[in-house]
């Protein structure tokens, strides 16, 4: 998960001031973690009550409660709208979202399953707390599936033949897309995108260099590349140690409290 959350940190300088080229700082003085963090770490606490109880249903609840939770005291981390909707109101219906929040912070899942099946469950339960569009529960499921098939040591060809029968099709390059990609928060606009990302990627860096470089939603797309990277290459110890600097106790305390998850 720690692949995700340097996935963010590293690129959120640049969601909002874009960039074409793979040369740049990975950390700098306006680098922070964002509302992929935060909520990929309230996924990680819920998953950590699920090897408890391993009921769906109680872990959607989980999901719920440990977002609300962590949002609250992360009011500025950087929300969309529509999910600081949901965060600060009574109201914990879904509202339909088909935004790449859902996969930013599934990695978790992952980690806690036993089976691709278990992993594509509890990717879906916890998208469908709030992204309960089709295409926002997809874009959770291909996520922790790469994330799943990287950990039990599938290699690229297998995941990727795994994405294209099952989610999205696969049939372009990040060179190939890069001048023309632009800003998508959509799950299927950023997460197929994400996933080249790391099947191109020769490292965890050269991941999270290739999402940050086609100039779309930087932060997520970094977050999901990032977590699919960590998973298949690990993270230089470097990059690890940065972006631990950047996190405040209360995210460091649910991470360092994980019992499937050490940092």
């Amino acid at each position: 998960m720690l692949g995700a959350i340097a996935g963010d940190i590293i690129g959120s300088v640049y969601e909002f001031n874009s960039i074409k080229t793979k040369n740049f700082e990975l950390f700098g003085e306006r680098s922070r973690f964002t509302d992929d963090t935060v909520m990929t770490a309230a996924v990680a606490e819920a998953c950590e009550k699920y090897l408890l109880h391993k009921d769906t249903e109680a872990f959607k609840s989980d999901v719920i409660l440990q977002m609300k939770k962590l949002g609250s005291s992360h009011v500025n981390a950087g929300y969309g709208g529509s999910f600081l909707r949901w965060l600060t109101s009574v109201d914990s219906q879904p509202y339909n979202s088909w935004g790449n929040g859902s996969a930013m912070r599934v990695s978790a899942a992952a980690y806690v399953s036993e089976t691709i099946e278990e992993a594509i469950a509890l990717a879906k339960a916890s998208a469908e707390v709030t992204h309960n569009h089709p295409e926002g529960i997809k874009g959770a499921e291909a996520a922790a599936v790469c994330i799943f098939m990287a950990l039990h040591g599938s290699s690229k060809e297998e995941i990727k033949k795994f994405v294209e029968d099952n989610f999205y099709s696969l049939d372009f390059t990040v060179d190939g897309i890069r001048h023309d990609y632009g800003f998508d928060v959509s799950c299927q606009g950023s997460v197929p995108q994400s996933i080249q990302c790391f099947l191109e990627g020769k490292d965890y860096e050269d991941t999270v260099r290739n999402a940050v470089s086609l100039g779309g939603d930087s932060d997520t797309m970094a977050c999901i590349a990032g977590g699919i990277a960590e998973a298949y290459f690990g993270i230089p110890e470097r990059i690890k140690e940065k972006a631990l600097s950047y996190l405040d106790r209360e995210i460091l305390g649910v991470l360092k409290n994980l019992s499937y998850y050490k940092i």
